[in-house]
């Protein structure tokens, strides 16, 4: 099984938002991660980069205007 850990704009250790990801959406603006126990976030934003090898992504937060 490949679990991820997913960060905020930039691969460092303050930035981790969730990890044990099992599932990444992208759908409507949001990108929804879901970890092992179901429990889900909702980022506005876009998927930035997925390294599925290290189990790492990066959702690059929309800064709001």
């Amino acid at each position: 099984m490949c679990l991820s850990t997913v960060y905020r704009n930039t691969l460092t250790p303050e930035n981790v938002m969730m990890k044990n990801v099992m599932r990444i959406e992208c759908k409507d603006g949001l990108v929804i991660i879901t970890d092992l126990m179901e429990r889900q976030m909702a980022i506005e934003g876009e998927l930035e980069m997925a390294n599925l090898v290290d189990g790492v992504a990066v959702v690059k937060e929309k800064v709001p205007a």
